[in-house]
Order: C-alpha cells, then sequence, then structure tokens
C-alpha cells in the first residue's frame, strides 16, 4: 500500500493518476484534511483516507497497512508524520524536499528541509529525497493580473531559472515508489531550461492569444506584499531565491527527470499550455 499526502495538490493529485493508470488503484490510498472535497479530483477506485499532517495522531487509521509514504515536507508536523510513519510499520519514504538545501542552507525554510532530511534518514526507513528548484505554477500568483491587466510586475524578471514542471516531480516520485535502484538516493529536479519571468510571460501570452507584459519592478516594491501574506522571512528567502541572491547550484539545469523517467522534463511553456484557462 503507498499513501500519498497532499492527495489535492499539484503533485500529488499527478502522481495518483499515474499509479492509478498502472493498475495500482487498490494498492493506493489518498490522504486529505476534507475526504469528500478529495474524491472530486481522486482518480475512480482510490481509496482516501481523511487526516491532518499538522496533527500526526490523526494519521492512525490512514497509516494502517501502508509500506510506503509520498510525502511534501514543510506542510504539517514533519517529524510527527515520520515518527507516525515509522511506527505504522511504513518501509520506504519519498521526501519532496527542496533544493534550497544545496543552494542556500542558511536560509530558514532550507534549514527546516534540511532537519527533516535528517530526521528521515535516521528513521530506520528507507528514503528518497528529491530536491526541486521553482515550480512552473508558482507562477499561477500571476493569474489575477494576467486577466484583469494581461501584465505581471515581477523584481529580477530577466534572471532565468530551471523552473520544473509539478507533473515532473510526481514522475520522478512514481519512479522511486514503483521501481528498483531508487532507495538512499537523492535527486535535484529542474526543468530543462531556464526560463526567466519575462520569458514566462510570453509564453502565457502566446497560448492566450494576447501580449502579457512583464514589468520590472524593485526588490524593495515586491517585498512589501510578499511578507504580508507568507511573512518576512520566508518573503526574504523567496526573493533570495527568485534572483537577489542566486548561484551556479541554483541555476543548474539537471537531467535527473530524463534518466529516472525516461522522458525528457517538460519546459515552461508546456505547463502554460496545459494551465492557460487560470489565466483567461
Amino acid at each position: 500500500m503507498i499513501l500519498v499526502t497532499g492527495a489535492t495538490g499539484n503533485i500529488g493529485r499527478e502522481l495518483l493518476r499515474q499509479l492509478s493508470e498502472d493498475g495500482r488503484r487498490g494498492g493506493v490510498r489518498a490522504l486529505a484534511r476534507d475526504a469528500a472535497r478529495a474524491r472530486v479530483v481522486v482518480p475512480a477506485g482510490v481509496a482516501v483516507a481523511e487526516g491532518d499532517l499538522g496533527r500526526a495522531e490523526s494519521l492512525k487509521s490512514a497509516l494502517d497497512g501502508a509500506r510506503s509514504l509520498f510525502l511534501i515536507s514543510g506542510v504539517g508536523d514533519d517529524a510527527g508524520v515520520l515518527d507516525a510513519a515509522r511506527d505504522a510499520g511504513v518501509e520506504h519514504v519519498v521526501l519532496v524536499s527542496s533544493i534550497t538545501v544545496e543552494t542556500h542552507p542558511h536560509l530558514g525554510p532550507a534549514q527546516a528541509n534540511i532537519a527533516v532530511e535528517r530526521r528521515l534518514r535516521a528513521s530506520g526507513m528507507e528514503w528518497t529525497v528529491l530536491r526541486p528548484t521553482q515550480f512552473a505554477s508558482n507562477t499561477l500568483w500571476w493569474a489575477r493580473s494576467v486577466r484583469d491587466e494581461s501584465m505581471v510586475r515581477v523584481p529580477y524578471a530577466d534572471v532565468g531559472l530551471p523552473v520544473v514542471h509539478p507533473a515532473d516531480i510526481a514522475s520522478v516520485a512514481h519512479a522511486a515508489l514503483t521501481g528498483p535502484g531508487h532507495r538512499g538516493r537523492t535527486y535535484p529536479l529542474t526543468g530543462p531550461e531556464r526560463t526567466s519571468p519575462r520569458q514566462q510571460a510570453h509564453e502565457l501570452g502566446r497560448v492566450l492569444g494576447r501580449e502579457v507584459t512583464c514589468v520590472g519592478i524593485a526588490r524593495e516594491e515586491a517585498y512589501g506584499p510578499m511578507a504580508a501574506m507568507m511573512g518576512a522571512e520566508v518573503a526574504n528567502s523567496v526573493l533570495d531565491l527568485m534572483g537577489g541572491d542566486v548561484n551556479d547550484a541554483l541555476l543548474a539545469v539537471h537531467d535527473t527527470v530524463a534518466r529516472v523517467t525516461g522522458s525528457p522534463a517538460r519546459p515552461y511553456r508546456r505547463w502554460a499550455e496545459e494551465n492557460a484557462d487560470a489565466f483567461r
């Protein structure tokens, strides 16, 4: 039995779809805080268990019989969830961490990821760690301004990062959960090329059939709204990773997706085509 957390999220939904297409419906269980809502997006035949990653004690029934766990770090009580998984007899955990563990280990969010990776490795369970770079889906933050103004305002408009399609993270997780040779491995995950916010805006315009203008703004202008939404420390970390403190490791393009899955990583334009309706 494979327990997939984050069942309604970008990665979890796609992972469940892939596992379902493998014919593993009976061997897969989706975890969600609201089972009724999750059943709308979870593939038919996949059981849905209700539980809250912020309350590890609520996961007992969800973990019952599970031998593998897919977990995204930073969503809940990571330490408690790992302890509960170990106590329930889980043998293998596929953990989505962050590439910032390598690129910016001094940042608060990266330090949290470092801590959960260490706890997993010390747990006695087998593990696979996925370290993705920025998600292509982060540009959903622009949806309102694209719909209303055909414009995005963003700092570091010309800094290109190898953003990764969430479906590629799911594909690597799928391989790690179902195939041999992935336990004890750490995989950096990126898209196939660097793509700047200006280029992303251009791709959105292409699929929408109208020009989407990208306006570069100062870091200070971006900081206020971001800090109000996510807190000062996280806002500064995100801004550093967007371009304020980029380094060669963060800019590096990795071929991990192709090597692990046998298919090339999806470019940002593919994500834009698949999600165009969110910007209309």
